[in-house]
């Protein structure tokens, strides 16, 4: 036999693969250490860094080592450090910043359900609920009040580019209300609406994301007097009226409850209403390998998923909807557009 580890032999790939945690725990590191914020715009040594963090600078350096080996920070010289485009989006005070989408994909109470993914393979259903004694959403908001506060943000910057891109794509002529539903925080609703003056909202989501809406959408906020905010459960009712129904990343349920939200929204919803669904496709576009691993993460966790294309589209049609395009948004999201009877 030849070496395992000789030129062309897939073992180290697979090594790597089976150390992914390694990258995923580093990364978290870097942000829960605040490393991010510590370096500046130009080159430092890492005793510097370490006396800035706290930490230990042998560990440290292995740290920004590995953190380096994949473009988070770049060494420049001898033991100094500098960031990168990839480090720089984990700082606080970065525009595109997803340092909180950092912490909510390596909450530590992710860790350990990720070795009964086998489980969930095997029965198909969520393994949450075993390991916390109920469903994810309910066990979130009631014990882990400070992990439900980084999916709200987590949610709010994963939204704020994409809001931006779909400002540019969405025309609204006419439109004077559109529902954003499970819209969470309420950013896309927030850069529609600034995009369009004439334009009423409703922002429809549990109770407790609604009351952590964005300021600009509550009472005597900049919009406040163009929005209604609805606590609800798009699963049970959307008594919305609206020329314009966003559904951003909510369909990641199974296809019997896709189905069931779009039908909640149509029960409301006048003749000929809109219906824009924007979601990943785990099968079509560049975004693949990341929906692909999102949809894993929401087997394990939710029992939800992420659709294919085909599969989403069979659902819009179920829903009873006529479809009218489907275009990319940006990388990693399409938005499929249809209207109602």
């Amino acid at each position: 036999m030849g070496n395992d580890m000789s030129a062309g032999s897939p073992v180290p790939e697979l090594m790597e693969l089976a150390l992914g945690a390694a990258r995923a725990g580093a990364v978290r590191a870097a942000v829960t250490l605040g490393l991010p914020d510590a370096l500046g715009d130009t080159p430092a040594p890492v005793a510097n860094l370490a006396a800035a963090v706290g930490a230990d600078p042998d560990a440290l350096g292995r740290l920004l080592r590995s953190l380096a080996s994949h473009g988070v920070f770049a060494e420049q010289g001898a033991e100094h450090y500098v960031h990168t485009p990839t480090s720089l989006a984990l700082r606080s005070d970065a525009a595109d910043s997803v340092k909180d989408v950092v912490l909510w994909c390596t909450e530590p109470w992710t860790w350990s359900l990720w070795g009964s993914l086998d489980e969930a393979v095997r029965t198909g259903d969520e393994m949450f609920t075993a390991a916390h004694g109920r469903r994810f959403y309910q066990h979130l908001h009631s014990e882990w009040p400070e992990s439900a506060k980084v999916f709200d943000r987590a949610m709010t910057q994963q939204s704020r580019v994409a809001a931006l891109a779909l400002a540019d794509l969405l025309p609204l002529p006419g439109a004077g209300t559109i529902a954003d539903v499970g819209g969470g925080q309420g950013i896309v609703l927030v850069t529609l609406l600034q995009r369009h003056p004439g334009l009423r909202g409703c922002l429809l989501d549990l109770p407790d994301v609604v009351a952590n809406a964005d300021a600009r959408l509550r009472p005597g906020g900049e919009l406040g007097d163009r929005v209604r905010l609805l606590g609800g459960d798009c699963l049970k009712e959307i008594p919305v009226r609206a020329d314009v129904y966003l559904f951003k990343n909510i369909l990641g349920v199974d296809e019997d409850n896709s189905v069931l939200i779009l039908r909640n929204a149509l029960a409301a919803a006048p003749p000929g209403a809109r219906m824009v669904i924007v979601e990943n496709f785990v099968d079509d576009g560049p975004g693949t390998r990341l929906a692909s691993a999102m949809d894993l993460r929401m087997l394990l966790v939710t029992g939800g998923r992420k659709h294919t294309k085909a599969g989403l589209l069979r659902v819009v049609e179920r829903a009873g909807l006529t479809v009218r395009g489907v275009r990319p948004v940006d990388s990693n999201l399409h938005m499929i557009e249809a209207v109602a009877p």
